[in-house]
Parts: structure tokens; sequence; C-alpha cells
């Protein structure tokens, strides 16, 4: 028989900063009285972080209110992934989200620069198995066989929004959530995304420097614990931006910047 499991100590809060604290205030694109949603920016880890600057997770002590839990984070992003990510305002609501994405009803929408030019076929699913390995002190993931002993199921499903001969803007709906899927999916077709040294990107594309990875969450549906869906959308960030237009792929796709809404 199993001992019984101990009980999870509450995480102590965190002393943050004006500074800090008006940042993660500035990052909220939707709030009600369950859920908040913030565009996280490219740098900032969403746990775990190694280094002194604190996560987003122990950002989330600015909303903390006497006797009541802090937001929870109900996924991660990685830390070089910006876009939407969601939290939950009660332990009810964490429940019910966390739930609902167990079950794969979240519904996640990403953009992502990739080189050189459009994949082929121009949009379909990728759906290789993928594997961890550990090197070091840092986690990759690769692509292996079905058959293989640590193969996990992975599917990404991708079309293309824009291209030319040198680069292609790509949206993105991975339909499980592996560890850097979208990251070794596109790789895997020769499509790595632009500033992903860990898997092959390129750090210039058309002659533009790509600053860092190129992957952004452009958007969020989920089952709402007061009922009905919500959509939430977070604009492509400035230097994802600049880099689309420098490599003159925003004429072909007027619709790659979005719209923050909360609809």
């Amino acid at each position: 028989m199993r001992p019984p499991a101990r009980p999870r100590a509450e995480p102590k809060p965190i002393d943050l900063t004006p500074e800090e604290i008006a940042f993660v205030r500035s990052l909220v694109i939707y709030e009600d009285a369950e859920v908040m949603a913030l565009n996280k920016p490219s740098g900032l880890s969403s746990q775990g972080g190694r280094g002194q600057v604190n996560t987003l997770d122990e950002l989330l002590w600015a909303f903390a209110k006497p006797g009541k839990a802090r937001p929870r984070l109900i996924h991660r992003l990685d830390r070089d992934t910006s876009g939407v990510i969601l939290t939950a305002k009660t332990k009810p609501a964490a429940s019910f989200l966390g739930k609902h994405m167990m079950g794969r009803r979240l519904t996640k929408t990403y953009r992502a620069i990739v080189a050189p030019g459009a994949p082929s076929p121009a949009s379909g699913v990728i759906e290789t198995p993928l594997r961890r390995e550990e090197v070091g002190r840092e986690a990759y993931m690769r692509t292996c066989a079905p058959d293989h002993p640590d193969a996990e199921a992975a599917f990404t499903r991708y079309r293309t929004l824009a291209a030319n001969d040198q680069a292609a803007l790509l949206e993105l709906n991975p339909q499980t959530g592996r560890m850097h899927q979208i990251r070794v999916h596109l790789a895997s077709i020769g499509r790595p995304i632009a500033g992903d040294v860990r898997y092959g990107g390129a750090l210039m594309v058309g002659g533009a420097p790509a600053p860092r990875l190129m992957l952004h969450a452009a958007a969020l549906a989920f089952p709402h614990p007061g009922g009905g869906m919500k959509r939430i959308e977070a604009p492509v960030p400035g230097d994802m931006q600049a880099l689309i237009e420098a490599i003159g792929l925003a004429k072909r796709n007027s619709g790659a910047g979005l719209a923050v809404s909360g609809s």
C-alpha cells in the first residue's frame, strides 16, 4: 500500500518590487471574476527559472489578495515563446480548466516564422512521435519511431499564411501538448522556426536578423468556468512583426497582426 500523500505546502508569497508589480499588471489582456489572461513576452519563464529574475508564476503574487489564493497558471509557454497564457483566479476555476485541458478542450493557435520558404504541402498535419532526451542539465525533444519505448504521440496542424523564397508565416494548432512540440515538428520537415538555435533555426532570414525564437501564442479558446466558450487573442509582438515586414510577408498576409479580443 502506498503511504498517504502529504498535503502540498502552499507556496510562500514573493516580495516584488513596484517595478515588477507594474510590469506584470501591464501584461493583463483579459480578466473577469474567474480567469485572467496575460500576454507573456519572450524571455520570461513561466515557471522554474534558474536565474535571479522572477518567473511569471512568481510575479502572479502581484495579484494576491488577503485571504484569497493568487491566480494559478493553467498551462505554460516556453521561455522564449510569447503570447497568451491563462490563469485561474479561484480553486474551482483552476479545477474546471485543468480537467478541460487534460481533455484537450483548450484550442491553442500559434504563429511562427520559418525558413526557408513554405513547407510542402503548404498545409497539413505533422504526426511524428516525440521522445524526451536529457543532455547534461538540458532537456530536448527528438522525433522517433512509433515503436520506440519512449515514444509519445504528437500531432501538430499547420497552414501557410504567407510565403516567399526566404521564409513563411505559419499558423499552427497543436493537438497534443508535448514539450517543444511545434519547434521539433517544424524542424523535422525542414522548416525550423527562425531564431530557434536549439533546433536549427536560422539567425538571419532574408538578410534580416531573427533576434529570438519567432513563435507566438496568438490565441486561446477554452470552455469558461462560468459557461460558454471564451477566445482570447494577443497581437504579434513588435520584434516579430518587424521581421514579418522586413522579409516581405506582411503584404501577402493582411491578417498577420492580431488584435486583442476577449470575445
